[in-house]
């Protein structure tokens, strides 16, 4: 009778280690933050020692943000955060940073590759961001570059050292054995002559159990047409009996009675099969005598089996217990918490750097020529010296920075230089040591930032000392339908200001000082642009390099294109200092309500005060050198009033006699106009 051959199948691949489940969202979070502070750190401090006018990739990404800023968000960043708006927005870009490489870290946990590719993305967007300035070259992409590599060398090599190996099962010889999957569900009886065999024993026709099925974990092979009841008969030291029909050599080498070989990790059982149809229990469970089918016939032949059921399990090979891999969670932490630590510091490191270079040394230490027109004398009276009023010189450290320079552009002054051309009959070039040679000018002249409020904080007023720009001007030569001076500073930002209102008399400047000093580095060092009347973006551009007389219709500033008006004078205004919002004032106590009032190059006229909706009284001026100037006001209220809460509210009438409205609108397009007013408890 022929034999079918046991079909061999192809052995599975050995089961991979699970991924150790303390692998979890907290290691990638901080895989994820170690690997970007070092990252950003690294970069920082390239940045700093490579003298790069765009800073660090987020100084950078920074940079480019400020430059697509909608601009209800730039109006809604001044008015929340005022000269703090760049502080917000680079610890904003800092949270995203963070926050995306949490995301990062988390999935290098899971695929490296993703992790990787993460990173190169935040890569590529700091390569794009530092070539998108004005003042950027070539080398500015490696701060993003060479921090990014260290970066994913970084997140590459401690990835592995919070996630296990993968083990493989080492098998004893014997185990290696070729896989076979269970053998198909047949019917008792035969399927065909070839493999026809008897039909199982009734437990009333079996014997008890042997010995070895009563330890539940071997089947004593039966030859084909023996009783099963009855044990294999053996001549000691002769060898067994070999099945009908199939060779020794075949017979030693295919498995014993087991449909179901051994896999990587034992035998193959399906969780719907658990439960067999001849034992409650588990292999190896069955009391003794319990009788239990006979063994199939010979190998090849399927072991019969009732529906649902399975065969008895058949001895294991010999298997060695895993060797895991355990991840190294210790050394995972310290080199995660180094890197964190390192790359903090090293971003401090850069930052201090890029802080203090040659051109803060320089900017201290220069020693300017004297003014040949000087500012006139302060009269008596001009701060009135009430608590809480402004001086009526702003101190440089307490004045208003508004501008789109995420990295202050720092020139030395020996390698500043400015090109007057356009529509002129002769292009100047001018060095700074040209420019303090020629006849300086000083004067107080008041400065408002556009996006200023009602009764807001953007405005200051200076010394001032520098070369006349109108001078220049005429110098050059203005053709004939020019109408705007297109300036524009060493970081590419450009304000457009009205040619009539620079050549009509008042002092338009090009700065160098301030309230005594050389200016400070957020303020335009070395030189600014000052033209007294007009909003600071169209006015005041600092760190000028270059002045394009041009037209309107020809070129649009920075702002412009962004909603905001080519030309911006400035609107007769006036604040409330104090008494500040809120205040309680006992009745009957004399308050002090006081402010300031601008009008520049036209002065102010007066100030009145309504409390309480009640009808306007005359408040006290303080003198002023000239027009260009805010002014200080107080008006003296008694409080003879009820107790309760009291609105009060200023205006301001300038010297052609227009009054401040009373229209409230927001700061774009020209300015803010409207009431200040502040309220107060009478007790």
């Amino acid at each position: 009778m022929s034999v079918q051959p046991t079909s061999i199948q192809p052995q599975p691949e050995p089961v991979q280690h699970p991924r150790h489940r303390g692998a979890t969202a907290g290691f990638g979070a901080a895989l994820g933050i170690a690997t970007a502070l070092l990252a950003l750190g690294v970069a920082q401090l390239l940045a700093a020692a490579f003298n790069s006018q765009v800073g660090g990739p987020v100084d950078a990404v920074g940079e480019v943000f400020i430059d697509h800023t909608p601009p209800w968000l730039k109006n809604f960043a001044i008015r929340e955060f005022g000269s703090n708006d760049k502080t917000v927005l680079i610890w904003g870009i800092r949270v995203v940073l963070i926050v995306f490489a949490v995301i990062i870290g988390i999935l290098a946990l899971r695929k490296l590759w993703q992790g990787l590719l993460g990173l190169a993305i935040f890569i590529l967007i700091g390569v794009v961001a530092s070539q998108s300035q004005p003042t950027s070259r070539a080398s500015d992409i490696l701060p993003s570059l060479i921090g990014g590599l260290l970066g994913a060398l970084f997140l590459r090599h401690v990835a592995g050292l919070a996630t296990p190996g993968t083990a493989r099962l080492s098998r004893s010889p014997a185990a290696q054995q070729p896989w076979q999957p269970l053998p198909p569900h047949r019917p008792y009886g035969p399927a065909s002559p070839r493999d026809a065999s008897p039909a199982p024993p009734s437990p009333e026709t079996a014997g008890p159990a042997s010995p070895a099925d009563q330890a539940g974990d071997q089947h004593a092979e039966q030859p084909t047409g023996q009783d099963a009841a009855q044990p294999a008969e053996q001549p000691t030291g002769q060898p067994a009996e070999q099945p009908t029909g199939q060779p020794a050599e075949q017979a030693e080498t295919a498995p014993a009675d087991n449909a179901l070989s051994e896999g990587p990790v034992g035998p193959y059982i399906p969780q719907a099969d658990l439960t067999r149809a001849d034992d409650a229990g588990s292999a190896g469970s069955a009391a003794p005598g319990t009788p239990r089918p006979a063994a199939p016939a010979g190998p090849g032949t399927p072991r019969p089996w009732a529906a649902g059921s399975l065969p008895q399990p058949q001895p294991r090979a010999a298997v060695q217990p895993y060797a895991t891999a355990s991840p190294d969670r210790r050394k995972f932490l310290l080199q995660s918490g180094a890197a964190a630590v390192g790359g903090l510091l090293v971003y401090g490191a850069g930052s201090w750097l890029a802080n203090t270079r040659a051109v803060s040394d320089v900017q201290h230490s220069l020693k300017l020529p004297q003014a040949t027109v000087r500012a006139a004398a302060l009269p008596a009276g001009a701060n009135l010296n009430i608590p809480g009023l402004s001086p009526f010189i702003t101190p440089n450290a307490s004045f208003y920075r508004v501008d789109t320079a995420i990295i202050l552009p720092e020139i030395l002054p020996a390698n500043w230089q400015l090109r007057i051309h356009g529509m002129v009959q002769r292009e100047i070039t001018l060095s700074f040591a040209e420019l303090i040679r020629r006849p300086l000018i000083e004067d107080y002249i008041t400065l408002c930032c556009v996006s200023n409020p009602v009764g807001g904080p953007y405005i200051g007023n200076a010394k001032w000392l520098g070369a006349s720009l109108r001078s220049l001007l005429r110098e050059a030569g203005i053709r004939a339908g020019a109408n705007q001076l297109l300036a524009t500073s060493s970081d590419g930002f450009t304000s457009g200001s009205p040619v009539d209102v620079a050549m009509d008399g008042r002092d338009s400047l090009l700065c160098v000082a301030m309230n005594d000093e050389a200016l400070p580095i957020e303020h335009g060092f070395p030189v600014r642009q000052v033209i007294p009347g007009l909003y600071g973006y169209v006015s005041a551009c600092k760190w000028i390099v270059d002045i394009e007389v041009t037209t309107y219709a020809a070129a649009q500033a920075y702002w412009v294109p962004r909603g905001w008006s080519e030309t911006a004078p400035i609107k007769t205004e006036s604040r409330i200092d104090v008494p500040a919002y809120g205040a309680s004032i006992k009745a009957g106590t004399r308050t002090a309500i006081a402010g300031e009032a601008w009008a520049q190059h036209k002065g102010i006229e007066a100030v009145e005060v309504s409390i309480g909706n009640g009808p306007w009284q005359q408040a006290q001026l303080a003198p002023v050198p000239d027009l260009d100037t805010w002014r200080q006001w107080v008006y003296y209220w008694d409080a003879a009033v009820p107790p309760g809460n009291y609105l009060i509210e200023a205006r301001a009438t300038d010297k052609t006699g227009y009054t401040q409205t009373s229209l409230q609108e927001p700061p774009e397009p020209n300015g803010a106009s409207g009431y200040p007013s502040t309220a107060v408890t009478v007790t």
